[in-house]
């Protein structure tokens, strides 16, 4: 799962465009759909110019927060506009850095699976938060650590996409690879002034799975909005004993 990133592309870029001087989007390949461009613009966007998803993520936050891969603090920012004591972490050392200059209060370059002896409220993980622990099989262990720093009537929430409809052909048929594990398993790699970073694991995740995951290591899984395309946001809670 997350280690800090020696070849920070992604943090040059959010620098780059903090610092004005911004020259290029970040280019992305990826194993399912190829070349593409992530807009660094989106990545310092207002409450109002966020997918309902992310407003509703926001809106449902309480008590302490805890934003997990936090980018550029757009979240954390809201947030902590709001008055809510607030946690930004990221493993990238740029993302942190550009959180600081936008007046991110308390961001800090930290993987989340080192953090410990903390609990929170809420733990938000958007823009697909499922990704950050990379492959299925890392599901429930990324859970597990989610629920162990989680207060006993705190939440997780959490948000990703079902693309199995990009193993859908015209006829609407699903062919998935057959040496392909999980088909929301992705490989991703970012292009930035010519440069290369490494290549990362990333895990979009159907919400019965998420589900089947969450209730393995004790967690309520609800499904608390659905989007125009295939993504949904979910919350998460400590399973009650009777």
């Amino acid at each position: 799962m997350g280690k800090i990133i020696v070849n920070d592309i992604f943090g040059k870029a959010l620098i780059d465009y903090q610092l004005g001087n911004f020259i290029e989007n970040i280019t992305t390949y990826s194993s399912v759909s190829g070349k593409d461009m992530m807009e660094l613009s989106w990545l310092f966007r207002t409450f109002h110019e966020m997918p309902l998803i992310e407003q509703t993520a926001l809106q449902l936050c309480k008590g302490s927060i805890l934003d997990i891969g936090c980018g550029a603090g757009s979240h954390t920012l809201f947030l902590q506009d709001k008055g809510f004591k607030t946690k930004a972490i990221d493993i990238s050392k740029g993302a942190i850095k550009t959180c600081k200059l936008r007046g991110v209060e308390n961001a800090i370059l930290q993987d989340i699976m080192e953090l410990k002896n903390e609990k929170f409220d809420t733990i938000i993980a958007l823009m697909n938060g499922t990704g950050l622990c990379g492959k299925l099989e890392n599901l429930e262990i990324f859970l597990k650590h989610l629920k162990s720093i989680l207060t006993i009537n705190g939440q997780i929430l959490i948000d990703s996409s079902d693309i199995i409809y990009m193993f859908e052909d015209d006829f609407g048929d699903i062919s998935i690879p057959e040496n392909q594990n999980y088909y929301g398993e992705v490989v991703f790699e970012f292009k930035y002034k010519n440069e290369f970073s490494e290549k990362f694991d990333w895990l979009f995740i159907d919400f019965n799975n998420l589900c089947i995951h969450a209730n393995n290591v004790g967690l309520h899984c609800e499904l608390i909005q659905q989007g125009f395309h295939y993504e949904y946001l979910a919350k998460l809670t400590l399973v009650k004993s009777s």
